[in-house]
């Protein structure tokens, strides 16, 4: 499901799980658990010619709702582990980074990208924005998050880098040195100092987050399960198929 190296005070978060590192709630504890055990700066990567491909749709359809609210909790949960980390984080996108994938990305305080397509595609299947993504998004892309999150596209990683999803656009082979090289040298400056800055910098996203209400919640869970959203999601799985 993840694989971890620890090098010095960097560690390498390796997803491995299945083809193209789709969120499920097992992986989603996991990467929290990753998280909150290290204290070491940390690089997120993916698995061939994915970083994460984003929610596994077809686990939404199948488990129903009881399945989907507890997805949701474990999704925001691990959203905020990452975008709190006290260390630094740096995303290596190594392929697609899809809607959820892309807000993991969009979650660590550096992305450089070498190959395949990143975006926030939620909306083209139907799902609203839990609070936690949305203000994660709001505070990666700024004036950009409405262009990025309404437009539901995917784009490539020229692309990705003129609208500010990713800082960086490296050669495969140089996405891994680079993003160990550059978490290095984060990870060499105060540790404290680092964490003040990052809360400092966090603090009206998790303001927004933490104001969040039941009535909010309830409405992203409706629209999730809704007959509407499970109609759109099933069309995009069979579309899937026929590539």
């Amino acid at each position: 499901m993840l694989s971890i190296e620890e090098r010095d005070d960097v560690a390498v978060v390796r997803i491995e799980h299945g083809r193209v590192g789709a969120m499920d709630a097992e992986l989603l504890d996991a990467l929290t658990d990753a998280v909150g055990a290290s204290d070491r700066a940390l690089v997120f990567t993916g698995t061939g010619s994915a970083f994460s491909a984003g929610v596994d749709l077809r686990r939404i359809l199948d488990g129903g709702k009881p399945y989907t609210e507890a997805f949701l909790t474990a999704l925001s949960r691990m959203f905020r582990a990452v975008f709190d980390h006290p260390r630094p984080t740096v995303a290596a996108v190594n392929g697609h980074a899809i809607a959820g994938g892309c807000v993991l990305a969009l979650a660590c305080d550096v992305r450089l990208m070498s190959g395949g397509r990143i975006g926030l595609a939620e909306l083209a299947v139907g799902v609203p924005f839990p609070t936690s993504a949305l203000e994660i998004v709001r505070h990666a892309l700024g004036p950009r998050a409405g262009y990025v999150l309404l437009g539901a596209e995917t784009v490539g990683p020229d692309r990705a880098l003129a609208l500010g999803m990713v800082d960086e656009v490296t050669g495969a082979d140089e996405l891994l040195p680079r993003s160990l090289a550059l978490a290095t040298e984060l990870a060499a400056r105060s540790p404290e100092a680092y964490r003040l800055a990052k809360a400092q910098l966090h603090r009206p996203a998790n303001e927004a987050i933490e104001a969040t209400t039941a009535e909010d919640d309830a409405a992203v869970l409706a629209g999730w399960t809704s007959a509407d959203t499970h109609r759109r999601i099933g069309a995009a799985l069979e579309a899937l198929t026929r590539r």
